[in-house]
């Protein structure tokens, strides 16, 4: 009987989820390995050697690592759960013209709830991750709180996550920055494993280049949005693009065309078909909707509350303020903000605390 109980590990075969399962072992948890496997990489038609998660040399690294260190390890396939959801999402997205965080969505809507399903199954009291963050109790709510090693600091995609999940789950590298994680890789007995690249990309786009992606997706794609308008903001027609689904808010290279001066992707209408450019300085916002919020440090955010807002995973983030009105919160940014995009996820911090945290309208 183990002193601290059993925790189920979700190990990519990654230097991150690979010491977290080391330490929770040493550290007297009973613990289970699972490896999800969410896609094949065959099926994206990318003909390089397979990178980052949901291949074989990932799924083996992960089972090595559990027998050398005498724990159980299986392989979870989530495959039709991951592809009715996060992919024709990410489709849905792209057609409606806005800009999709897949690993947001798969986080929210599948790894979490596939890992406690299966804890339940395999009676593991908890469920641990290698991500760079923290969980603590504040009140009667469980709160996410970034990661000590703020270069590597993931809350910002995991502000999806219920008060279900978060009570459960147990983060062990929120205290570490990233060189002593590789340091303990090495003391483990896992060299090549400390010296492993990272992967950013997403797991069904291993070669990023999600138009490509869109084109296999959908039948007939690449004819029926061609030969749409470039138009300045006034409806001015300047030229003509090759999609509306294939374009990103904020874009400047790529437009394929010379405009004397640098341009950039400032709105996108998918009605018609339309891409709307102007100068960076058109890109700046004061204010934005979101919606889907997901409440993690308070039950309602009291009104008019001060706090910082991140609109992208590696940005920086700027003060605002909030106004929530029910499932929406109205942010009113105290600096212009360049690059607003639709789709994309908007995260609330009280200091290091997830408020909440949705989706950009």
């Amino acid at each position: 009987m183990s002193k601290k109980g059993k925790i189920l590990v979700a190990m990519s075969g990654g230097i991150d989820s690979t010491v977290a399962a080391l330490m929770l072992h040493d550290q007297g948890y009973e613990v289970i390995g699972i490896t999800m496997k969410t896609w094949d990489y065959a099926d994206s038609g990318n003909n390089k050697k397979e990178t980052g998660c949901c291949n074989l040399d990932s799924f083996n690294d992960a089972r090595q690592a559990a027998v050398e260190h005498g724990f159980a390890h299986y392989v979870l396939d989530i495959r039709s759960e991951f592809g009715d959801s996060v992919i024709e999402n990410f489709v849905e997205e792209y057609l409606a013209g806005r800009t999709p965080n897949p690993c947001v969505m798969c986080n929210t809507h599948i790894k979490w709830n596939a890992l406690l399903k299966r804890a339940d199954a395999l009676d593991c009291e908890f469920i641990a991750t290698g991500h760079y963050v923290n969980v603590r109790q504040h009140e009667n709510r469980y709160v996410i709180s970034k990661g000590k090693d703020e270069s590597k600091d993931q809350s910002y995609v995991l502000w999806g996550l219920n008060q279900a999940c978060l009570s459960r789950s147990i983060y062990p590298l929120g205290q570490y920055h990233k060189t002593e994680i590789r340091q303990m890789a090495m003391d483990y007995g896992y060299p090549e494993l400390a010296k492993k690249s990272e992967s950013y990309e997403i797991c069904f786009v291993p070669d990023n280049d999600y138009r490509n992606f869109l084109k296999k997706k959908v039948s007939g794609l690449e004819e029926e949005v061609n030969g749409g308008d470039f138009i300045l903001s006034d409806g001015t027609k300047i030229g003509q693009h090759k999609g509306y689904p294939f374009y990103t808010i904020g874009q400047r290279k790529g437009l394929d065309m010379a405009f004397g001066k640098p341009m950039y992707v400032t709105e996108i209408r998918p009605e018609s078909n339309t891409v709307v450019l102007g100068d960076e300085s058109d890109l700046e916002r004061h204010s934005m909707q979101v919606s889907r919020i997901n409440m993690i440090k308070y039950d309602f955010i009291p009104a008019n509350m001060e706090a910082e807002v991140k609109i992208r995973y590696k940005s920086s983030p700027v003060p605002a303020r909030l106004q929530q009105q029910h499932t929406d919160v109205d942010v009113e940014f105290l600096q212009a903000v360049k690059g607003i995009a639709p789709g994309q996820s908007a995260v609330f911090y009280e200091g290091d605390d997830v408020i909440a945290g949705g989706i950009i309208r």
